[in-house]
């Protein structure tokens, strides 16, 4: 996992955990949109990051030789 991999995933975590503080710290269930793009956002990572996910290789080189 690269550098900006794991910026995305704390990002990602960050938007989450502040979604559930503001939701417990004020009590307006808005705030639960952060919590439900943060978890978008997770999935569509890990849906469509299939090469960086562990065990998995990049696409194989089309080379004609």
């Amino acid at each position: 996992m690269n550098g900006a991999l794991k910026a995305a995933w704390a990002l990602t975590a960050f938007v989450v955990l502040a979604g559930i503080g503001f939701w417990i710290g004020t009590g307006r269930p808005v705030f639960a949109v952060f919590i439900v793009l943060g978890v978008l956002t997770g999935v569509g990572a890990l849906l469509t990051g299939r090469t960086t996910a562990p065990g998995r290789t990049g696409p194989k080189e089309n080379n004609p030789s």
